[in-house]
């Protein structure tokens, strides 16, 4: 009798172990991702960042017209291939994604005409573009979780070190001028949050390890992302 006692109270202490709480997760999944994204950035790019800087800070670019022409044609790729697939929505949760405001491509498609007109010649799409496109093609098909990683990176990451990037560039190259790229119908803010709430409520159907899968990607996405960004430097 008294070996039965003792039996339970260990049960009962075991129940009671606290679970294990990821950062930013008492404020729900998007701050999960936001959290992991910037540990990925540079220490000159944001006070979390834990990488090291590979080249000259955004302030010390020396773009070229021909170069960032390449990422901006490389860009319409991505958004026309995530546009796509949240419209065909090979799983349900991606048609909460549809219309959220945040859509890039048909700014970029008037950005690309308006360089058209000022007699620069529109480059096709080039490798980086292209990888990651054809990336999330596939992904989208057989992987919402990583799929949706991509997703909330490549959008939230224009709206904040983007426009940054965007305003460096026109200063050195484009007299200033703003590109519609950066540029959003209504208030920004709201049109973020609107999607922070659906990104949300769609993880809170997900398991902890769907939730783990979907912050591993972050890495993935920074490289792709990278990777055409740098086309801005050719």
């Amino acid at each position: 009798m008294p070996l039965k006692k003792k039996m339970v109270v260990v049960s009962a202490t075991t129940a009671e172990k606290p679970k294990k709480r990821y950062p930013g997760e008492a404020k729900g999944f998007v701050e999960e991702m936001r959290f992991v994204a910037m540990k990925l950035h540079t220490r000159d790019q944001a006070k979390e960042g834990e990488k090291e800087s590979e080249g000259p800070p955004v302030a010390k670019w020396e773009p070229s017209i021909d170069g960032y022409l390449r990422f901006l044609v490389d860009s319409k790729l991505v958004y026309d291939t995530l546009e796509r697939i949240v419209e065909k929505g090979a799983f349900p949760e991606y048609a909460e994604f549809r219309n959220t405001g945040l859509e890039r491509s048909g700014s970029l498609a008037k950005d690309l005409e308006w360089f058209k007109e000022q007699g620069h010649a529109i480059p096709e799409p080039s490798s980086p573009g292209i990888s990651y496109a054809h990336y999330l093609e596939e992904l989208s098909e057989k992987d919402p979780q990583a799929f949706i990683c991509h997703f909330y990176n490549i959008y939230f990451a224009h709206t904040a070190g983007g426009r940054m990037i965007g305003k460096k560039v026109a200063e050195k190259i484009l007299n200033n001028m703003g590109l519609e790229f950066y540029k959003w119908d209504g208030d920004l803010s709201q049109l973020l949050q609107s999607v922070r709430e659906k990104l949300n409520r769609v993880a809170e159907s997900w398991t902890r390890e769907e939730k783990n899968h979907c912050l591993e990607e972050t890495e993935k996405s920074f490289k792709f992302s990278g990777d055409i960004l740098r086309l801005i430097l050719l």
